[in-house]
């Protein structure tokens, strides 16, 4: 018989796949910027994007694979190889990136809500989770959304924001919704998974904001070879 899974730690990853025809971008290689191929996807399916990252992870085992609905057009459930800890990541149509953008920020508000099934395990997905991460060209910098995301439930989810300048885009929505971000942005940035895999790192050991961000500046730095300082800049936590 399936059961709620209330003792694990549940972290939905919303990725808008990056897309030079239906975003406002600067344009990337064809191959890369393709919103509707995960397989080549600057954020999913090349070295660094979501998928591929996770996969390559020691820390992490994939589980489950399978295609989405809709406008997700992939879903991964991966497990944490030492703690119970699912993640859930989900390409969306990079044409949907208003779609994916509302359902995070729903989500993060706890008006959207759903689970999964994993062999007897059902597992909260959506509000139902307690980490929400967004990944993917910021939306909010070419369209407006009405400021309809107040918290519904009373419950305060973390989330993490990487995109361009989040912080300033999101931030009323996230006050409305009530959510503690843990990571987010004040400039702009290249929202590859390292960055955010190394964030989870610490969260899963209950560490504070401050030292997830830390994890996540040090990732930054390695990758993009940037200064210490610039990154410390960019990737900011809490108000």
């Amino acid at each position: 018989m399936a059961y709620t899974n209330l003792s694990c730690k549940v972290i939905h990853v919303f990725v808008a796949l990056c897309d030079n025809k239906y975003q406002g971008i600067v344009p990337v290689p064809p191959k890369i910027g393709n919103g509707q191929d995960p397989e080549t996807n600057l954020y999913w399916g090349c070295y660094n994007g979501v998928r591929t990252y996770f996969k390559r992870s020691k820390d992490w085992q994939l589980v489950k694979k399978q295609k989405g609905k809709k406008m997700i057009i992939e879903r991964l459930i991966f497990k944490h190889r030492t703690q119970n800890v699912f993640l859930v990541a989900d390409a969306w149509d990079g044409q949907a990136i208003e779609k994916t953008t509302e359902d995070f920020l729903y989500s993060c508000a706890g008006q959207l809500k759903d689970t999964i099934h994993y062999q007897k395990q059902v597992i909260g997905i959506d509000g139902n989770a307690q980490l929400l991460a967004y990944i993917g060209h910021d939306g909010l910098m070419d369209f407006g959304l009405p400021n309809k995301f107040k918290n519904a439930d009373g419950k305060t989810r973390d989330c993490i924001i990487l995109a361009c300048i989040s912080k300033k885009y999101f931030s009323g929505f996230i006050t409305q919704a009530k959510a503690n971000p843990l990571v987010w942005t004040t400039g702009l940035m290249c929202p590859e998974a390292y960055t955010l895999h190394d964030a989870i790192a610490g969260y899963i050991k209950n560490e504070p904001g401050e030292k997830i961000r830390t994890r996540a500046v040090s990732a930054y730095v390695k990758y993009q070879k940037c200064s210490v300082n610039a990154a410390t800049n960019l990737l900011v936590s809490g108000w």
